[in-house]
């Protein structure tokens, strides 16, 4: 049963911030957002083989084995760009924000008025994926998103007919699908995480961004 957070937490599910006044609930003994909870996510994330997994942080580094082509830990595509993604938002539900950037210079954000951090977090990567070409790493710090290639959760998404293991809709799915299917077509691209605000200075360069982005979508 959900409830309303009385003070600052940070979520056991998407690892963002729980403010006072979000409606959480209880996921085997830590504190989440509803929507991540209900969305399948976290200690109700879907495993392979269609069962109902924790998530866990592959913590890898650079250039070693990553999440790739949905076979689980796969080599970096050789020649591979990194491109830094993250989400933002206040409130969530509420006003946030996506962004991506690379070494070279390359970067773009924007927002959105009411959406959640899970959605602006794969809402970067799918903006990422869909300019950049040629084989790709997308680092970042969101489990939600890079458990799901590693561990090949959208395979069963898929064979359930975008349903997870609990026979509920799988949510956000009108990003994930193009996601999904962006990812399959090339199959040159591999996914990393990073531990957000860990002095990664991309990882901080996105976070600006994606929370500056979510700043203008409020108004």
């Amino acid at each position: 049963m959900a409830v309303t957070a009385k003070y600052p937490a940070v979520c056991g599910v998407c690892s963002s911030a729980i403010v006072p006044g979000a409606e959480i609930v209880k996921v085997e003994g830590r504190w989440a957002h509803r929507e991540c909870a209900a969305g399948g996510a976290g200690a109700l994330f879907d495993a392979p083989g269609g069962r109902a997994g924790r998530a866990t942080t592959p913590a890898v580094p650079t250039g070693r084995s990553v999440a790739g082509a949905g076979r689980g830990p796969a080599a970096v595509p050789s020649g591979a760009l990194e491109v830094w993604t993250d989400g933002a938002c206040s409130g969530n539900p509420g006003p946030g924000g996506w962004a991506w950037a690379t070494r070279d210079g390359r970067q773009a954000s924007g927002g959105e008025s009411a959406t959640t951090n899970q959605r602006m977090e794969i809402r970067a990567v799918l903006e990422a994926v869909t300019v950049l070409d040629g084989p790709l790493v997308v680092v970042s710090d969101s489990t939600y998103v890079v458990n799901c290639f590693r561990d090949s959760w959208w395979r069963g998404w898929l064979a359930r007919g975008w349903t997870n293991s609990a026979k509920r809709p799988v949510a956000n799915q009108d990003l994930w699908e193009p996601l999904i299917t962006v990812y399959r077509n090339r199959n040159d691209i591999a996914f990393r995480w990073v531990k957000g605000h860990s002095g990664d200075t991309m990882n901080d360069l996105v976070d600006r961004l994606a929370v500056e982005a979510s700043r203008t979508a409020a108004g």
